[in-house]
């Protein structure tokens, strides 16, 4: 073998080293803010705020999110002084696992969600999704035995479309390579570009901080496999739910930014077209990270639905 070579394995063998060190310091610089429940071989991290007896709310982060990004949107706070809010890291992010031998599509996500709050005891709860979290709330609704009584469904993208941006993140999400990715040049990578992936989502916004996100947690390797695998999935699980919109039976409203960057306006509206019993709310100015600059809209829209819901 060749000094270069040597040279190399051994330099990936520090980045990997590294890696695994600072995934560590990460999860113990960022303790959870919950508590954990154990379902199906997955250990779920999970925040629950508000009355107990109060109306179930649950509430679904989108892709490379965590439980901290509905935190510091202040909609948890605003959401838990009528209802009783149960917000889950979602496989693979935040302190949430993720086996590696399942496939998690929103149907699988869905099947979880349904046994988790079976678990606890909740047998009716409106569900909020952001972004990827409204596919994994559409799969909830359409399982036989759903505990969804609505849905509120926020910046989602629900058509099958040329995305660009699929080819360029699902990368870390391959096996071997993406692996190797995972664990060498990724998390540098993608804690170089939050900046601008920021600007992107919270456009035209102004963006939040990065610095108020807990982004260590956000470029380990498990957090980056799980928003690869998400990138990766999310084509195909809309060309899979879209035909079964117009069979929803439960309330809906579905709520988009018109200045929208990431999905696009049309998409919500679309969606609002096939459900039968769907509301459409369109905000003015407002781009994909929606639940920042209208969370009070957004819990008055999630009220007028759980009465609707009750009627």
């Amino acid at each position: 073998m060749s000094n270069t070579a040597l040279y190399l394995l051994l330099a990936i063998a520090l980045l990997i080293a590294a890696n695994i060190v600072f995934a560590w310091w990460a999860a113990h610089h960022h303790p959870p803010t919950g508590r954990f429940i154990e379902v199906d071989g997955v250990r779920l991290h999970m925040i629950e705020r508000g009355d107990q007896a109060a109306p179930a709310l649950v509430i679904l982060h989108g892709n490379g999110a965590l439980i901290e990004d509905m935190l510091i949107s202040g909609l948890i706070d605003r959401a838990s002084a009528k209802f009783r809010v149960i917000c889950f890291d979602r496989p693979g992010f935040g302190h949430s696992s993720r086996p590696r031998l399942r496939l998690w599509t929103p149907e699988r996500q869905a099947e979880l969600v349904e046994k988790t709050l079976a678990r606890m005891g909740v047998t009716e709860a409106v569900v909020l999704g952001h972004s990827w979290g409204t596919l994994v709330a559409l799969a909830l609704a359409q399982r036989s035995n759903s505990p969804a009584r609505g849905l509120v469904l926020v910046s989602g993208y629900y058509f099958p479309s040329f995305r660009t941006d699929v080819w360029l993140l699902s990368g870390p999400g391959i096996p071997i390579i993406g692996d190797l990715m995972r664990y060498t040049i990724s998390p540098l990578l993608s804690a170089l570009i939050l900046p601008l992936l920021f600007k992107i989502i919270f456009a035209p916004k102004p963006p939040l901080p990065v610095s108020r996100y807990p982004t260590a947690l956000m470029v380990r390797p498990l957090h980056l496999r799980a928003a690869a695998e998400e990138s990766a999935f999310m084509i195909p699980a809309t060309a899979r739910l879209a035909p079964s919109y117009p069979s929803i039976a439960h309330p809906v409203t579905i709520i988009a930014g018109d200045g929208d960057r990431v999905v696009g306006p049309t998409q919500a509206q679309r969606l609002a077209a096939l459900i039968p019993r769907a509301k459409l709310v369109m905000l003015p100015g407002i781009g994909h990270m929606a639940h920042h600059f209208a969370a009070e809209e957004i819990v008055r829209e999630t009220i007028a639905l759980e009465l609707r819901a009750a009627a």
